[in-house]
């Protein structure tokens, strides 16, 4: 994920954030489908989907606390 759509990730609404993480779990799951089958040629695809879930999950926990602390 490059600099400027991590940016952008810190832009969006909560509801499309958690749009996108499942989102990213279903290609997580479809990648490892196709790891298991052998049909993946990359090998680290996996794990930069799991990076980009990873990003997105932090950034609607922080969303989620500066909500607490607001109150």
């Amino acid at each position: 994920m490059k600099k400027r759509e991590i940016i952008e990730l810190k832009s969006k609404p909560t509801a499309e954030l958690l749009k996108l993480a499942s989102e990213y779990r279903e290609k997580i799951r479809g990648l490892l489908f196709d790891k298991n089958a052998g049909k993946l040629q990359n090998g680290k695809a996996v794990r930069k989907e799991k990076q980009n879930l990873a990003r997105v999950l932090t950034f609607i926990r922080a969303a989620e606390n500066s909500k607490q602390n607001e109150n």
